[in-house]
């Protein structure tokens, strides 16, 4: 058990820096951190950074002198260094994110309930489906909200659920019970650092849980799976069997079947996700722009004047500038359907980037999923949307 520091050598904000690290346990150094007063924020990875004036007070608080190259030698020795490309922190938009691994069958899984109440037979159905594919699987969805009775318990409760089972150290991936409503109200109730710490794992859920979808996106630099909530799991076999494929195997992920609504074809990162929450998120701290990126959007039971106005909203702010195309998914019971066509043509026609329509993304019980943050290729002429890299690990 040993706490380590390399001389003060390595130059950034006009000062010298040491390196702190242990050779045992971040919960050591995090704990010797602490008693000497050094922030949180001062964490990197695998490491505090010390500045050069408070070097011979750690070391006279216990830790050992090393060379750089022991440190980093001892440190990875012990398993606990830290690669950038693979440690979770802020990714700038249109970065491509870092990819989970996949499961394997005997994995153990969580799942949590972030938004709206997951009843009953439905849910039983879904968690089958995921013991069916060989998966150990936990639950924790909560109660029902004592007054909001559309909340699976209080803001605190789903915010602690689901940071209890993404923390813990046997669950692979966290699977979300349904959507609704409520996962914007938790958000900001999140460790970032504790949730990075514990990743990279698997996040997947759809609708409501585009809030979280860029929440560790742009927190923690994840790539997440849009696809099947729990509840929807039972529904459409070939939906399941993509999703399993993808969860097992990491690809190749490839959606057919679209039409052009204007053609022509794109590269780039994924983002997006239900079009009402991001329309609600702009203004907020996770509202970072879609530029570079390919936008997936999708939405269900909205009169076609409130998609044009969701629309219009993300235009207006600017959050659509810079994209490389665009993928509209379904818009399950948007009315009147004969307008759903024009309208979105008359949106996004503007933009002067492909745009697929009628992807099998969204609320229909068709949902094929991918994942956000990771490189794809769009031809809207083929109507395809392809993951150009294994979309996990």
């Amino acid at each position: 058990m040993m706490l380590l520091i390399d001389p003060p050598n390595a130059p950034g904000h006009g000062r010298l820096w040491s390196h702190l690290a242990s050779d045992t346990s971040y919960d050591e150094l995090h704990r010797f951190a602490q008693l000497l007063g050094v922030p949180r924020r001062g964490f990197d990875r695998d490491h505090y950074d010390i500045p050069a004036e408070r070097y011979e007070a750690v070391v006279a608080a216990g830790a050992v002198p090393v060379s750089s190259r022991e440190l980093i030698v001892r440190v990875s020795e012990a398993g606990l260094r830290r690669r950038k490309a693979r440690t979770l922190g802020p990714r700038r938009p249109g970065r491509t994110l870092v990819r989970p691994p996949r499961l394997r069958s005997g994995d153990t899984v969580a799942v949590v309930a972030p938004a709206g109440p997951v009843g009953e037979s439905q849910f039983e159905d879904g968690l089958d489906v995921l013991r069916s594919w060989g998966l150990q699987v936990r639950t924790a969805v909560g109660d029902v909200h004592p007054e909001l009775g559309y909340l699976a318990g209080t803001d605190d409760q789903r915010a602690r659920e689901l940071t209890r089972a993404w923390c813990d150290p046997d669950v692979r991936a966290v699977f979300c019970g349904r959507g609704g409503y409520g996962s914007q109200r938790m958000v900001d109730l999140l460790d970032a650092v504790a949730l990075a710490e514990a990743g990279p794992k698997l996040l997947v859920g759809f609708s409501d849980i585009t809030a979280l979808h860029q929440w560790f996106g742009l927190r923690l630099g994840l790539a997440t799976v849009h696809g099947p909530v729990v509840t929807s799991l039972a529904a459409d076999a070939e939906s399941a069997d993509h999703l399993r494929a993808l969860l097992f195997h990491g690809g190749p992920v490839r959606l057919a079947g679209g039409a052009p609504l204007v053609p022509g074809s794109a590269d780039g990162v994924l983002s997006g996700g239900n079009l009402a929450l991001l329309a609600s998120s702009i203004g907020t701290a996770e509202a970072e722009t879609a530029r570079g990126t390919i936008v997936v959007l999708e939405d269900v039971a909205e009169d076609v004047y409130r998609v044009d106005r969701m629309l219009t909203q993300l235009l207006r702010s600017g959050w659509l500038a810079g994209v490389r195309g665009v993928v509209l998914g379904d818009f399950s019971d948007c009315a009147p359907a004969e307008l759903v066509r024009p309208m979105l043509l008359d949106r996004l026609a503007a933009l002067g980037v492909p745009v697929l329509m009628d992807a099998p993304i969204g609320h229909a019980p068709r949902n094929l999923a991918f994942c956000y943050g990771v490189p794809a290729h769009l031809d809207a002429d083929a109507g395809t949307l392809e993951l150009r890299v294994a979309a996990l690990t």
